[in-house]
């Protein structure tokens, strides 16, 4: 059987994502259901659709998609405006009304590609990387996909792509370590070092992915491993929080850290998938706050990146 992976982006000319120009390639399915998370459309490892209501025109009386689902998810109220019955699409395998849509406002989020569809692309990029570019595998999270992930990763060797992952490292840990045996530059986030404060966050308990990251650095491991950490107001932006990953860091011997500034920029997401976005009104971090998180980590002798002003 030919292996496939369910990807929802793919993104080139990128200078965020690890070293050089990158092209980042974007996974679907995510083991954590971050309540801030700026991608929802990630979190299922299946096709599914979008409906961007901003982009619908329903109010020029378009009724294209009417009687189309076989389910009857797609209702019109009084005025004419569409209504979607998300738990009726979430299990949808037809996708009838995206092919009817004329506005593109239902849309079908995710794709499939072969090892060798995805390989080909990164070969078109190859020239634009430069010598410290290649790809990166984002997400969702890419291990959701490990044995699609390790074909792709022997390929990327054998034509000398240079290799990154941003993952949450939580899977189990022969997963994360073979996988990381092929990846030369790597980000973890760490979304909070309380455990039920991290369930709270992300829907899991952060243990394995404590377990992961120190288990890598035991590895022997040579790649670079940079820890992420989004800063959310209210969740983890304390000074006992970033302590405790001081401590965690020193004792693994890791000393980098990438702080990254919340946004609402997934809002938009959130409502297209029919979602409720808990953090549309707070979350937000001052630029102030965030200087001084970074200070912590630099006086214990952490280099701390804040958003995109990294060293790579």
């Amino acid at each position: 059987m030919i292996k496939k992976g369910l990807i929802f982006d793919i993104q080139s000319f990128s200078v965020h994502d690890g070293p050089g120009c990158r092209t980042n390639v974007f996974f679907a399915g995510c083991p954590l259901q971050c309540k801030w998370c700026a991608n929802p459309e990630s979190w299922l490892k299946k096709k599914h659709i979008m409906f961007a209501d901003k982009v619908c025109k329903w109010e020029n009386g378009c009724r294209a998609c009417r009687n189309v689902c076989p389910y009857g998810s797609i209702q019109f109220d009084a005025n004419g405006r569409p209504e979607i019955t998300w738990e009726i699409c979430r299990d949808c395998d037809t996708f009838n009304c995206i092919a009817i849509c004329p506005n593109n406002a239902l849309k079908q989020c995710i794709k499939e590609y072969t090892v060798d569809e995805l390989v080909t692309i990164l070969r078109r990029d190859f020239n634009n990387w430069g010598a410290d570019g290649g790809v990166t595998f984002s997400g969702g999270d890419p291990l959701m996909h490990h044995e699609f992930l390790i074909e792709v990763l022997k390929k990327c060797h054998v034509l000398h792509i240079d290799t990154a992952i941003e993952t949450s490292g939580y899977a189990k840990p022969a997963v994360f370590l073979e996988i990381m045996e092929h990846i030369n530059f790597a980000f973890v986030d760490v979304k909070n070092m309380d455990r039920k404060k991290h369930k709270e966050g992300t829907g899991v308990y952060n243990d394995i992915i404590l377990s992961n990251i120190a288990s890598l650095k035991k590895s022997g491991w040579k790649g670079r491993l940079v820890l992420r950490q989004p800063i959310i107001s209210g969740y983890n932006d304390s000074e006992e929080n970033a302590h405790k990953l001081i401590k965690f860091m020193h004792k693994n011997a890791l000393y980098e850290i990438n702080l990254l500034k919340f946004h609402k920029l997934g809002l938009t997401k959130w409502e297209q998938l029919g979602k409720k976005y808990e953090y549309s009104d707070h979350g937000d971090m001052t630029d102030k706050k965030m200087e001084h998180l970074q200070s912590l980590y630099l006086d214990h002798d952490i280099a701390c990146y804040v958003g995109d002003n990294t060293s790579f």
